[in-house]
């Protein structure tokens, strides 16, 4: 396959800043990725070629990058254990363990969820998602346990989307966050997009950002723990880090939680103790209509034995 580029085109918003910086905000590349397409000669300014990422690009000053495609490859099978819910010759529903990543990519070559599901399917998966992400219709963090659906067809994969899209999937979450909250029950309605200070983390934004995108949890607390609380989460949308970012919104962040943690030094004196390290969230309900036989399916899982533990130390 030849190298077929795609070109991203624009105008220096903030004159002064640097040219990294602003290029990065301006496309979502990181600022290295950015310095590399320097380098490759990629970027131009003004018409010129730009190399140095220091740069100060004068406000209004048009630029263009290209970028180069980057061929997927394709993921091998491994006999990886599952811990499979339900399975038919359309789809499948994984209890995902927490630390398994769903589908490879940089820095998770092997070892995740896609090339366990290639080894056991014996490579039957839909193929929408391409080679890099076969059957994979929606994901869960590294770092969260629980329920997952996979298609292993193309129409399976069709009509679950379909679902997603509308929001017509059951989706709940079980987390235990620091704080008690003072309102037991609401809904949490935000634009959710990358945070400006950190590519790597989501943030709330203006509903105005068009960088932004809507997004719904509707929380209840199930029961309060000290200085905590185990709270179900439901979720309208599915955006990345939703239930995480949007409890740490109104104050109570997920235990455990490396990104969006703020949790007092009581509570990161027990997580220590335990060594419980990842956010407390668990995805415990999954139900949907069958995309195929049409029939109404709803899964459930019990916490895994650290959240178990961490809830018990709670009490």
């Amino acid at each position: 396959m030849g190298d077929v580029e795609s070109v991203l085109q624009g105008i220096i918003a903030n004159g002064g800043e640097r040219l990294d910086k602003a290029l990065s905000s301006a496309t979502g590349l990181s600022r290295e990725r950015i310095k590399t397409l320097m380098g490759e000669g990629r970027v131009d300014l003004a018409g010129k070629v730009a190399s140095q990422g220091s740069l100060k690009a004068a406000e209004g000053a048009e630029w263009t990058i290209r970028v180069p495609a980057v061929a997927a490859s394709e993921a091998q099978a491994q006999d990886i254990p599952l811990n499979i819910v339900f399975e038919d010759e359309h789809l499948i529903v994984i209890d995902k363990p927490a630390g398994l990543v769903v589908h490879p990519a940089a820095g998770n070559l092997d070892g995740t969820l896609v090339n366990a599901l290639l080894h056991h399917c014996q490579g039957q998966l839909s193929g929408i998602g391409g080679v890099a992400r076969p059957g994979i219709v929606h994901r869960i963090d590294k770092d969260t346990s629980g329920l997952l659906v996979v298609a292993k067809t193309n129409a399976a994969h069709e009509g679950l989307a379909r679902q997603f899209a509308d929001h017509s999937i059951e989706r709940a979450y079980i987390a235990l966050v620091g704080g008690r909250p003072k309102v037991l029950e609401g809904t949490i309605a935000t634009h959710l997009g990358r945070s400006t200070h950190d590519r790597k983390k989501m943030a709330v934004l203006h509903e105005k950002d068009l960088r932004g995108k809507h997004a719904v949890t509707h929380y209840k607390v199930l029961e309060m723990l000290g200085h905590s609380a185990m709270v179900e989460c439901r979720l309208e949308t599915g955006r990345t880090h939703q239930v995480r970012v949007h409890m740490a919104s109104i104050g109570h962040s997920l235990l455990g939680d490396p990104v969006y943690g703020r949790n007092p030094a009581p509570l990161r004196a027990l997580l220590e103790r335990i060594g419980f390290r990842r956010q407390a969230l668990h995805a415990a309900i999954l139900g949907f209509e069958h995309p195929v036989t049409g029939q109404t399916v709803r899964f459930s899982s019990l916490l895994p034995a650290d959240m178990e533990a961490l809830l018990v130390e709670l009490r």
